[in-house]
C-alpha cells in the first residue's frame, strides 16, 4: 500500500474562486468548505461588527469589500442574505450591471427555489438554489457539521450535476427538491428544527421551576431516545399521557401550566390537540378514553373526577 501523502489542498489549483455576500452565520462556513475542496475565497461583503468579524475567523485574509465587488472577483456568489432581503438583493445586483454572464450565483434560502435569481438569470448568471439543511453557530465547527447534512438543491436542468457536485463537494447529501414545493419543504424543516428549539428551552425552563438542577442533564438522554424513535418509527414512536388517553393527567398539566407558566399553555394545548389526532388516526389512543381527553383540551372539564384523582361533587 502506497504511504505516499495526499498533496494539501493549498497546493491544488483553485477551479473556482468563491465570493460571498453576506458574512452570517452561513455563507463563511459554505465558503470555508469550499475552500477544503480546493476552490479559493476571494471576497466576502458584511456591514455588522459581527459579520466581519465571523469573516474573519472563517475566512481569514479574504477582504471585506461592498456586494458589487464580491461579484467582480469571483466565478460562484454565494447569497447568504435572509430571505425577505434576497429578492430585493439579486434585482439590485441585476439592475446595477454587477452580475457576469457564466457566473455561478447561489443562494441558500430554503424558501426559494431558482425563480428569485430570474433578474440575475436575465443577465446572463447561472443560478443555483442550495440549503443546508443545519442550523449554523457561526463559528468553524460548521464546516465538520456540513458532512453528511442534507441539502435541498434547486436547478435548471442542465446545471443539476453542477449544483449536486458543489454539495458533495461541501460534504453534503443532495436532495432534489422541486420548484414549487420549496416554501412546503422550508415550513417543513422550521416546525421540526426551530419549533423544537423552543419546545426544549421551554422544558428546561419548567424544570428549573420545578426544582432540577441539571434540566440539560436530564433532557438529553429522554429527547435523544425520543428523536431517534420518532426518526426510525414516526407515529408508532408516539408515548406519553395524551396519546395514552389519560385525561386527568393532562388537565393536571394544564393547570399547573397555568399557574407557574400561563405562556405555555397555549403552546401545550395546540401540540396536545395534535398529538391526539395522531393518535388516533394511527390506533395509539383508543376512542372511548378520547371524549374526556378532547373535552379537556377544548377547555371543558373532565367530567364528575378532579384532578388529584378524588371523586368531585358534593361532600
Amino acid at each position: 500500500m502506497s504511504t505516499a501523502q495526499q498533496p494539501d489542498t493549498k497546493d491544488r489549483p483553485a477551479r473556482l474562486t468563491v465570493g460571498v455576500v453576506g458574512a452570517g452565520r452561513v455563507g463563511p462556513a459554505l465558503a470555508a468548505s469550499l475552500e477544503l475542496a480546493g476552490h479559493r475565497p476571494v471576497a466576502v461583503s458584511g456591514v455588522s461588527d459581527a459579520s466581519r468579524r465571523r469573516a474573519a475567523q472563517m475566512l481569514p485574509e479574504v477582504p471585506v469589500v461592498p456586494p458589487a465587488e464580491v461579484l467582480a472577483r469571483a466565478d460562484l456568489v454565494l447569497l447568504t442574505v435572509p430571505d425577505d432581503a434576497l429578492p430585493g438583493l439579486v434585482t439590485g445586483l441585476a439592475e446595477t450591471g454587477a452580475v457576469r454572464p457564466g457566473q455561478l450565483l447561489v443562494h441558500t434560502s430554503g424558501r426559494y427555489g431558482t425563480r428569485v435569481l430570474d433578474p440575475a438569470l436575465r443577465a446572463g448568471a447561472l443560478p443555483l438554489a442550495l440549503h443546508p439543511a443545519m442550523t449554523f453557530t457561526g463559528t468553524p465547527v460548521d464546516v465538520q457539521r456540513l458532512a453528511g447534512c442534507s441539502f435541498g438543491v434547486t436547478a435548471p436542468d442542465e446545471l443539476r450535476l453542477a449544483a449536486e457536485a458543489l454539495v458533495i463537494e461541501m460534504g453534503g447529501e443532495p436532495e432534489w427538491v422541486a420548484e414549487e414545493m420549496r416554501p412546503l419543504y422550508h415550513a417543513a424543516l422550521a416546525l421540526g428544527a426551530n419549533h423544537l428549539v423552543t419546545l426544549v428551552a421551554q422544558s428546561m425552563e419548567l424544570l428549573r421551576s420545578a426544582g432540577v438542577e441539571a434540566p440539560d442533564r436530564m433532557l438529553g438522554p429522554l429527547l435523544g431516545a425520543a428523536l431517534d424513535n420518532a426518526l426510525r418509527s414516526g407515529d408508532a414512536a408516539l408515548t406519553g399521557p395524551v396519546a395514552r388517553g389519560d385525561a386527568g393527567t393532562v388537565a393536571a398539566h394544564i393547570e399547573e401550566l397555568r399557574i407557574h407558566a400561563p405562556q405555555t399553555v397555549s403552546g401545550y394545548l395546540a401540540m396536545a390537540r395534535a398529538t391526539a389526532d395522531r393518535a388516533l388516526a394511527h390506533g395509539l389512543l383508543k376512542p372511548e378514553l378520547a371524549e374526556d381527553l378532547l373535552g379537556v383540551l377544548a377547555g371543558g372539564t373532565l367530567g364528575n373526577h378532579r384532578t388529584d384523582g378524588t371523586e368531585g361533587g358534593a361532600r
